[in-house]
């Protein structure tokens, strides 16, 4: 039976695989596909990611544990747990923990991500 059509499963951080990225970030890939991806993601307190862009992709990013901002060219999005926030493809944006506790929040691309990131020089007039 091929990847695409093997029987639905159970899939947590466990099993999921997993990759580190920025300063002591965790990623977990629940799912990867050209059309979809879902990932969660762990931030330490006071972390964040450098300013970017996807030409493709649109992006939700929803806060399953603790607080963050999102930062947009021109403004900020605070978001707690519960909340999210969606990016569409083109707009340049950057995640950061400004809190004192790690956050846990899910990640969901269409399409993937993979080979549509620019990342941006200082971009706001506060960095």
């Amino acid at each position: 039976m091929s990847a695409e059509h093997a029987l639905p499963h159970a899939l947590g951080r466990d099993e999921a695989e997993h990759y580190r990225w920025g300063e002591g970030c965790d990623g977990w890939h629940l799912r990867q596909g050209a059309d979809l991806s879902v990932i969660e993601e762990r931030v330490p307190a006071g972390v964040g990611e450098c300013a970017h862009r996807h030409h493709r992709a649109e992006q939700v990013f929803y806060l399953l544990e603790g607080a963050a901002v999102m930062e947009f060219e021109t403004h900020d999005v605070a978001l707690a747990a519960g909340q999210s926030v969606q990016v569409p493809a083109g707009v340049a944006h950057r995640f950061v923990n400004r809190s004192a506790a790690a956050v846990r929040f899910l990640v969901i691309s269409a399409p993937t991500t993979r080979g549509d990131r620019e990342d941006l020089p200082t971009w706001r007039a506060d960095d």
